[in-house]
């Protein structure tokens, strides 16, 4: 007696399958880093942090004649900030080499007044801004895709802003990512098990990119790369259904 037919024979094959390749794609888990958290209190720190700048700046004051107030600010904040907005700033990093790549997505909520929600926003290198995603439910298949050129340096390093955490109510209402499914060149990568928190979330993973950077000329002739990060599981916000990331951006190797 025949146990299978062919056809529940190929129905069984399509499905060890499917299920052999979803256990390849590793699950990554962050390490915590800063945690983002626009209070009052840090607001206004701040403001006199970044007075004290812009009279360095114009030469209206010295070092020497900082308050000790604006010197623990300085120690609290750094010098290499512009704002409380900036990501990077004009420390060395990734992006001394990398630079800004395109992105595209899926969808994008509308501008609502002056504020507005493009993929560009996850990539300005700033914690004011966010891409939203514009389907009419949690957003569950939506995308954001970065396009790098080849030259850039290879990437060891994803660090994400979970939400839109530019205050406290726009992280509480709109809802925020609970898993990402990465694409590299639209082959699945690894999925980003992403918590519920403010802080910047890093994720290390194998380097992205070309390791071959002795002839420039050649590298750039390469094809590009596009890291696609698609939303599967969601932290419902308070209010509105609406996704939102803040940041993702990098870090990694071959910048100097």
């Amino acid at each position: 007696m025949k146990l299978f037919n062919k056809r529940t024979l190929f129905i069984l094959i399509l499905l060890i399958g499917k299920n052999i390749s979803a256990q390849s794609i590793p699950t990554l888990t962050p390490t915590i880093g800063k945690m983002v958290d626009f209070t009052p209190e840090i607001k206004a720190e701040w403001v006199i942090r970044d007075k004290a700048m812009q009279d360095l700046t114009d030469g209206k004051r010295t070092w020497e004649e900082l308050t000790p107030e604006e010197e623990e600010l300085f120690t609290k904040y750094g010098e290499v900030y512009e704002s409380m907005w900036d990501i990077v700033g004009r420390a060395c990093s990734w992006y001394c080499g990398g630079g800004l790549d395109t992105q595209t997505a899926s969808s994008s909520l509308s501008p609502q007044g002056s504020n507005t929600y493009s993929p560009e926003n996850a990539h300005d290198l700033s914690y004011e801004t966010a891409w939203v995603e514009g389907a009419d439910d949690y957003g569950i298949g939506e995308y954001i895709e970065y396009h790098l050129r080849p030259e850039n340096p290879r990437i060891t390093e994803i660090i994400v802003v979970n939400g839109y955490v530019k205050s406290d109510a726009a992280w509480k209402n709109n809802s925020r990512v609970k898993k990402l499914k990465v694409y590299l060149n639209d082959r699945p990568l690894a999925y980003l098990a992403l918590e519920d928190s403010k802080a910047e979330q890093h994720f290390a993973v194998k380097a992205i990119g070309y390791a071959d950077r002795k002839d420039m000329d050649a590298l750039k002739s390469k094809p590009a790369s596009v890291l696609k990060f698609e939303i599967v599981e969601i932290y419902p916000g308070l209010k509105w259904k609406d996704t939102a990331i803040t940041e993702i951006f990098f870090d990694g190797i071959d910048v100097h």
